[in-house]
C-alpha cells in the first residue's frame, strides 16, 4: 500500500480519490507519520422507491368533483343573487 505525504495529496487529490475509488486503497502521512488510510466506499444500493401512483386505487374522486361546490364558490365571489 503506498504512503503519500500530505503536500502531494493535496497536489494530486482528483487523480488519487480516482485511484481510492478503483480499489487501490492508500496511506496519507504527516511528516513521515501515517494518519489515514483512503478506501473506496461500498455503499449498498439505494431503495428504489416508486413515487409517482403510490397511492393509485387508495382514493375516489367523485365524478363532479370539478363542480362540487360551484353555487356557494360563485356566491362568495360574485355575492347572492
Amino acid at each position: 500500500m503506498d504512503v503519500i505525504n500530505m503536500h502531494e495529496a493535496k497536489t494530486h487529490l482528483s487523480r488519487l480519490v480516482e485511484r481510492a475509488a478503483k480499489g487501490e486503497p492508500f496511506i496519507i502521512a504527516k511528516a513521515g507519520v501515517p494518519l489515514v488510510k483512503v478506501n473506496a466506499l461500498t455503499a449498498p444500493d439505494p431503495i428504489k422507491q416508486k413515487r409517482l401512483g403510490f397511492m393509485s386505487g387508495q382514493a375516489v374522486i367523485p365524478a363532479d368533483f370539478d363542480s362540487m361546490a360551484q353555487a356557494s364558490i360563485e356566491a362568495l365571489f360574485f355575492g347572492e343573487n
